[in-house]
C-alpha cells in the first residue's frame, strides 16, 4: 500500500515522463508546485517506489523513469479525465456534420481525426455488414449474361457485385427481378439476404418470371453471407515516428509490419473487453507490442457492440488524454449508428 506522498511522487513522476520523455530526478520533482517536501524526503521516497517496482533507472541518466506496474497503478489508480479543448470538441464534431451520413466516410474521419489528436496510430474497427439492414438494390445490366447488383444499406454503405447469369436475361426479367428483390428484402439484415431469397423470395421469382430457377442460382453466390467481413479503418500508421520511443527503425519496422497484417490486428479487438480497456507493455498479445500501450473502446446500438477504436502509442502515452478522446467519439459514434439503425 502506498502512502499518499508516494502516490503523488508517483503520480508527479508519470505526468512529468509523458510529457518530457526524459527521466525525473529528484531536483526536477523538487521544483514542482505540488511538491512541498525536502530534496532528502524526495530521495528516499523514490529509493521506495524503485525497490517497490513502481520506477526504474535508466542507463544513461540518475532520473527515473516509470515502469510497466507503475503504469499499471496509475492508470488504475490515478487515472482522471481531462477536459478536452473548445477545439477538440469542434474536430470531433465535425466527424457527424454531413448532410448524408455513409458509415465508411464516417468511420474512416473518425480515425483519422482521432491519429490527429493524440498523434498516435488509430485504428477503428467498422461494423460488420452482417449488423446492416439492405435498404435498396439495384441491378445494372453490362453484358447479356451480366449484370452489377448495387446494394445500399440503412447506414450508406454501398456495396457492388457481380451476378452471373448462366444465359442472356431478358431486361423485363431484371426489373421484375430489382421490384420482388426491393419489395421483399428491404429492412432484412445482410446477413440474411441469402436465407430469405431461397426461403422466400423465390414464391415470388416463380409466379413472375420464366426461367426463375436460373436466375436464382445466379443470386446464391451473390447474397453469400460469406462476403460480409469486418472492416478496419486507419489513421497515422506512420505517428509512431514521431515518438523518441521509436527513433529505433527496427523496433519500429516490426510494429509497422504487425500493424500491416490484419488478421493480426483484428486479434488486438477480439481480445479486449468491452468499454474501456488499456494494455500496457507486456500484457499485450504481441511482441513487437512489447514498448506500446494499446487502448481500446467499443461503440454500441442500444446494448449490443457493434464496433472498436483502438488507439497504439508509446507506453508513455497520454492516458487521460487518449481515455477522454475515446469516451467522446465512442459515444457520439453510438448516437449516430443508433439513429441510422432506429429508422
Amino acid at each position: 500500500m502506498l502512502t499518499n506522498r508516494q502516490l503523488l511522487i508517483l503520480q508527479v513522476i508519470i505526468n512529468d515522463f509523458i510529457q518530457s520523455a526524459q527521466p525525473v530526478g529528484s531536483r526536477t520533482l523538487s521544483k514542482k508546485d505540488e511538491i512541498t517536501f525536502s530534496s532528502a524526503t524526495i530521495r528516499n521516497e523514490m529509493a521506495d517506489l524503485e525497490e517497490l517496482g513502481f520506477i526504474e533507472k535508466t542507463h544513461s541518466s540518475s532520473g527515473r523513469i516509470p515502469s510497466e506496474k507503475g503504469y499499471r497503478y496509475y492508470v488504475d489508480h490515478l487515472l482522471s479525465p481531462v477536459k478536452l479543448t473548445k477545439t477538440d470538441l469542434d474536430l470531433i464534431h465535425s466527424i457527424f456534420k454531413e448532410k448524408i451520413f455513409e458509415l465508411e466516410k464516417t468511420v474512416q474521419k473518425s480515425a483519422q481525426i482521432l491519429s490527429d489528436l493524440t498523434n498516435y496510430t488509430s485504428i477503428v474497427l467498422g461494423p460488420t455488414l452482417s449488423e446492416n439492414y439492405l435498404k435498396q438494390i439495384q441491378i445494372v445490366p453490362i453484358q447479356p449474361d451480366k449484370a452489377v447488383a448495387i446494394l445500399v444499406t440503412n447506414t450508406g454503405h454501398v456495396e457492388n457485385r457481380t451476378i452471373n447469369f448462366p444465359a442472356k436475361v431478358d431486361l423485363a426479367d431484371i426489373e421484375k427481378l430489382v421490384n420482388i428483390l426491393n419489395d421483399r428484402l428491404a429492412g432484412v439484415p445482410m446477413d440474411e439476404l441469402n436465407e430469405r431469397i431461397f426461403k422466400e423470395v423465390v414464391t415470388y421469382l416463380r409466379q413472375h418470371i420464366a426461367n426463375y430457377d436460373s436466375i436464382l442460382e445466379s443470386l446464391r453466390s451473390t447474397f453469400h453471407p460469406a462476403t460480409h467481413v469486418e472492416k478496419l479503418f486507419f489513421g497515422g500508421k506512420i505517428n509512431m515516428l514521431n515518438q523518441p520511443e521509436f527513433h529505433d527503425i527496427e523496433r519500429v519496422r516490426s510494429l509497422l509490419s504487425l500493424i500491416e497484417k490484419e488478421q493480426d490486428v483484428l486479434k488486438l479487438f477480439q481480445s479486449s473487453k468491452a468499454g474501456i480497456s488499456i494494455k500496457i507493455g507486456k500484457e499485450n498479445d504481441y511482441e513487437e507490442m512489447e514498448n506500446c500501450s494499446l487502448i481500446t473502446a467499443t461503440y454500441t446500438v442500444d446494448t449490443k457492440q457493434i464496433g472498436s477504436i483502438a488507439i497504439i502509442g508509446p507506453t508513455r502515452m497520454n492516458y487521460s488524454r487518449v481515455v477522454s478522446l475515446l469516451q467522446h467519439v465512442t459515444s457520439d459514434l453510438s448516437k449516430a449508428f443508433t439513429s441510422l439503425y432506429d429508422e
